[in-house]
């Protein structure tokens, strides 16, 4: 099941399977490119940032970033 980075759930795992135009270069500074393992850590309520697992290193996204970011969610 694929979804949004922004609506991954606490704890959900998946692999990056694409990224917007534009925002590749951005992300990938940070570690986040299509291919990798990624895991939701934790979410902050009413549009907050999100912190994701990418590695061995965790990073921060504003929700508008995290929504640009396609995941293969695993079950």
């Amino acid at each position: 099941m694929e979804k949004k980075l922004s609506e991954m759930d606490y704890e959900e795992e998946g692999t990056i399977k694409g990224i917007e135009k534009g925002f590749r270069e951005k992300v990938a500074g940070m570690g986040i490119r299509e291919g990798k393992e990624v895991k939701m850590m934790t979410k902050q309520p009413i549009k907050g940032p999100v912190v994701v697992e990418v590695g061995r290193s965790n990073t921060s996204l504003g929700m508008g970033l995290a929504a640009k970011i396609l995941v293969e969610v695993k079950r």
